[in-house]
């Protein structure tokens, strides 16, 4: 069974940074595009970004460009997430999430989307 877990969340003062991991097992990211996705408290869950498979093509939303990146590390199997200029309204639980491709027109659509992780606080003071 497909599982990812999700690392390196906290509580952070706006302006800092942070770096999530998502670490795949039993199956390589190599294969899959990877997802991120946040939900904060009383909102619908939001894709933010992607890492396309073969290419590593990356996708991002429009308020996290520029200061999220998506990066993986094929030998430890894991996808990062920099956090960098954090805002208090980057408060949220983020997900990562396995597909068998993403673009710039599906990434954020959940549906596409085949598995999660459990999810990481980030918690973003003013």
């Amino acid at each position: 069974q497909v599982q990812l877990v999700e690392s390196g969340g906290g509580f952070v003062q706006a302006g800092g940074s942070l770096r999530l991991s998502c670490s795949a097992s039993r199956f390589s990211l190599e294969l899959y595009a990877i997802g991120w996705f946040r939900q904060a408290p009383g909102k619908e869950r939001e894709g933010i970004s992607c890492i396309t498979n073969t290419e590593g093509l990356l996708f991002y939303k429009d308020s996290v460009k520029g200061r999220f990146t998506i990066s993986r590390d094929i030998a430890k199997n894991t996808v990062y997430l920099q956090m960098n200029n954090l805002k208090p309204e980057d408060t949220a639980v983020y997900y990562c999430a396995v597909s068998g491709y993403c673009d710039s027109g599906t990434y954020h659509h959940q549906g596409i989307y085949l598995a999660w992780g459990q999810g990481i606080q980030v918690t973003v003071s003013s």
